[in-house]
């Protein structure tokens, strides 16, 4: 499986932006998804992850919890992150992942990586 993210770019505060996830292969349905960011100078942090069935339970971080929103689609084995009420804080480097095998919050966990977008926020 190969993902490629897209959608980064500069935003001001406030602002929404709707990251993309495009996905290779024909198993990505059966994967769970999950977005993650890294700020400069930080480690990489879980940002919220989509199960691949049983509804598609979702789950976020509490500093981004009623601001972004996780979704896919199967169909178009594509996965997408909906991010709303921008603070300067969100400004990172997001990379979506497939394929966890630990807890669906742990980056170590999933196997394969897309190459990243770039999120700007400015105050």
């Amino acid at each position: 499986v190969q993902l490629q993210a897209s959608g980064g770019g500069l935003v001001q505060a406030g602002g929404s932006l709707r990251l993309s996830c495009a996905a290779s292969g024909r198993t990505f349905s059966s994967y769970s998804m999950g977005w993650f960011r890294q700020a400069p100078g930080k480690e990489r942090e879980f940002v919220a992850a989509i199960r691949w069935g049983g509804g598609g339970s979702t789950y976020y971080a509490d500093s981004v919890k009623g601001r972004f929103t996780i979704s896919r689609d199967n169909a178009k084995k594509a996965g997408y992150l909906q991010m709303n009420s921008l603070k300067p804080e969100d400004t990172a480097v997001y990379y979506c992942a497939a394929q966890s095998t630990l807890d669906i919050r742990l980056a170590r966990g999933y196997r394969y990586w897309g190459q990243g977008t770039l999120v700007t926020v400015s105050s």
